[in-house]
């Protein structure tokens, strides 16, 4: 049965495609088409011993159908929850997926390019029985250049396989355990082992399509912001690829702001632009030009494409993490991509609520815990300024075979990837490389800080980076290396569970004992309890609501002695409840969140809002974060709704 894990990585050692040197969003324009491909597809899993019966017997040569049974499955979507299956649900190995479509004859005089979003975790995609592509990773964008394989005036068939396997190397890691004792285990049992608390939900995430481009076509665009006084300096670079050589000449560029007019104009591959008095880009509850964003218009070779992005600058200082050259003070949540039937596929519904209840509840800034979202979330987090902690897959680099050269390596490349898709985003104030990660032995300082240089340099911006820590200052290796020091603390829960008492205490020894050695800001990046709603004891006992309340509120008293001088961030684990695996800890999932999974509010949630309100007006916050049980009843928080322009 070792086959299984020993046919999972000959598969994975297969090159990559070279996807070229850009991943600009599909977007429609004059020289632009975009066709979707979401819907229904045909699915069914390799179910086989060794989990290679599909590669023995071709099934990417013919319709799928012809293998053996098919069913739909909806696109995007994750395929673990939508059946009443619970192999399904569970299943480790080679999932299957194909359909049909038809590209029009005016399509076929372009350059057409077929994109999945995301797709979980390693994906091989053949079209019309041909092999186009492959992708390690399972949270980013890949792409390619399709004309030579499609068949004009008929239907064409596209078939990707994925697997969900993961391994020392993968990002997140983890391990296969085979049972060998029959009397024990059936023939060929074996269970795929997590390093990381969250379910590992599979299939095609995100949005499939289909864009055409020119020939000659524009292939990336790079911008950067500087501010100085009145006047903002917006510097631009752009590739152009295709048939022909590109020249400055036949390149121009316009800056447009948010009413269509155009305030600035260059010719080149690069520049730099002067605005005067611009409208800066600024997080909720720092200036009203909340999320104001710019369109960066290219017209190249006949190809046009309009990028928006933000006029902002981000700094940090020992005490102070500076936007636009002002104190920001994040109040936010650590989040996840879940929800029921739907796993981590794409939803839109979805997104929009958890903005709305992310500014409900006066939220400022998220983690992308621990993946890189939707470019969908991102470009909401763009336009209703919510600043974002841009997370990597990195969870759970735990064990000693998770830092060879091999996860180096492709640890830098989903690095290189999350950059390229997201460099030109304001919402992104700063990259966390990983989380929780085993930062107290002597290997993973090499590797991170190999890993940490690599982000910095290659992201044009320069944005700070971190990881997210959970040692202790007196075992704490990588933190020499970082811009912000980023802590998750659980005292009072997996330490001294039910023991608020002993909260402050611990969290302030921490606080100054990684102050004292680094001389660098903090942000609380994770704290929380597991809180089942509707249940409730006075007094607050674990997993009521009313200790959730009282966690929360000693922790507040610390953070608000810590934020006069060092601590520039809280966020709490969870925005909402997400699914995990079976455990003896876990009640049909983690249930940290301030909301259910189904998004409605805990009591805790109103606690939140109060604080956060209060932290935007400038109150002081400590008798409110004394108060336990009385948020949903004394709200002084308006009621706000986004504005989703």
């Amino acid at each position: 049965m070792r086959l299984l894990i020993s046919f999972i990585l000959i598969y994975q050692l297969v090159s990559i495609v070279d996807c070229g040197s850009g991943m600009l969003y599909p977007r429609d324009s004059e020289s632009r088409q975009t066709k979707f491909l979401d819907g229904l597809w045909l699915f069914r899993v390799d179910s086989s011993p060794a989990r290679n019966e599909s590669f023995v017997q071709r099934w990417w040569e013919k319709s799928l159908a012809e293998s053996g049974p098919v069913i739909d499955m909806p696109v995007p979507s994750s395929y673990n929850d939508v059946t009443q299956d619970k192999s399904l649900r569970d299943f480790v190995g080679w999932a299957w997926y194909e359909r049909s479509f038809y590209v029009s004859q005016d399509w076929t005089k372009q350059r057409i390019v077929l994109r999945f979003d995301s797709a979980h975790y390693y994906s091989k995609v053949w079209l019309n029985g041909k092999p186009l592509m492959e992708h390690n990773g399972g949270h980013l964008p890949f792409e390619s250049e399709v004309n030579s394989f499609l068949i004009p005036g008929g239907s064409n068939r596209i078939t990707l396989a994925l697997n969900n396997t993961l391994t020392p190397t993968t990002l997140p890691p983890g391990t296969i355990k085979y049972e060998t004792d029959h009397t024990q285990y059936p023939p060929g049992y074996f269970v795929q082992n997590l390093q990381m608390d969250f379910f590992n939900y599979a299939g095609i995430h995100r949005h499939v399509r289909l864009y055409t481009t020119p020939s000659n076509y524009i292939d990336d665009i790079t911008i950067l912001s500087d501010i100085s006084g009145s006047q903002a300096n917006v510097s631009y670079q752009v590739a152009v690829a295709g048939t022909s050589a590109p020249t400055s000449a036949n390149v121009s560029v316009s800056v447009l702001d948010n009413r269509g007019q155009v305030v600035a104009k260059g010719v080149g591959l690069s520049g730099v632009l002067s605005l005067n008095n611009p409208t800066l880009w600024w997080p909720f509850g720092m200036n009203d030009s909340v999320g104001y964003r710019y369109l960066l218009e290219v017209r190249a070779n006949g190809d046009v494409y309009r990028q928006p992005f933000g006029i902002r600058t981000v700094k940090v200082t020992e005490n102070q993490f500076l936007i636009n050259g002002k104190p920001f003070y994040c109040h936010g949540v650590a989040k996840h991509e879940d929800s029921d039937l739907r796993g981590k596929g794409l939803d839109y519904p979805l997104i929009v609520k958890d903005f709305n209840m992310l500014r409900w509840l006066g939220v400022n800034c998220i983690r992308t815990s621990h993946y890189p979202y939707a470019e969908e979330i991102l470009e909401l987090a763009d336009s209703q300024g919510v600043a974002v902690i841009d997370e990597s897959p990195g969870v759970g680099i735990n064990q000693r075979d998770n830092f060879g050269q091999k996860s180096l390596d492709h640890h830098k490349e989903v690095m290189s990837e999350m950059i390229r898709r997201d460099k030109n985003k304001p919402s992104v104030i700063m990259w966390s490389v990983a989380n929780e990660p085993a930062s107290n032995i002597d290997i993973a300082v090499p590797y991170f800080k190999s890993v940490i240089e690599y982000t910095r340099v290659n992201d044009p911006a320069h944005r700070p980076v971190t990881f997210v820590c959970d040692h202790t200052f007196e075992t704490e290796k990588v933190v020499p290396y970082v811009d912000v020091i980023c802590l998750n603390r659980y005292y009072g829960w997996y330490s001294d569970p039910g023991h608020t008492e002993v909260i402050q205490l611990q969290l302030k020894r921490q606080f100054e004992g990684f102050r004292n050695l680094y001389k660098k800001p903090i942000i609380i990046t994770e704290y929380g309890a597991d809180t089942i709603p509707g249940l409730h004891r006075d007094p607050s006992f674990m997993f009521t609501e009313e200790y959730q309340e009282d966690f929360l509120s000693e922790y507040h008293q610390e953070f608000d002695r810590a934020r006069k001088e060092y601590l520039i961030g809280e966020m709490v684990w969870n925005f909402a409840d997400f699914m995990t695996v079976q455990g003896v800890t876990r009640v049909v999932g983690n249930k940290k969140g301030l909301l259910t999974r189904q998004r409605q509010p805990k009591r805790a949630a109103f606690l939140i809002r109060d604080r956060y309100y209060s932290l935007i007006k400038g109150a002081d916050t400590s008798e409110k974060s004394c108060k336990s049980r009385t948020g949903s009843k004394h709200s002084d928080a308006p009621h706000v709704y986004t504005y989703l322009g």
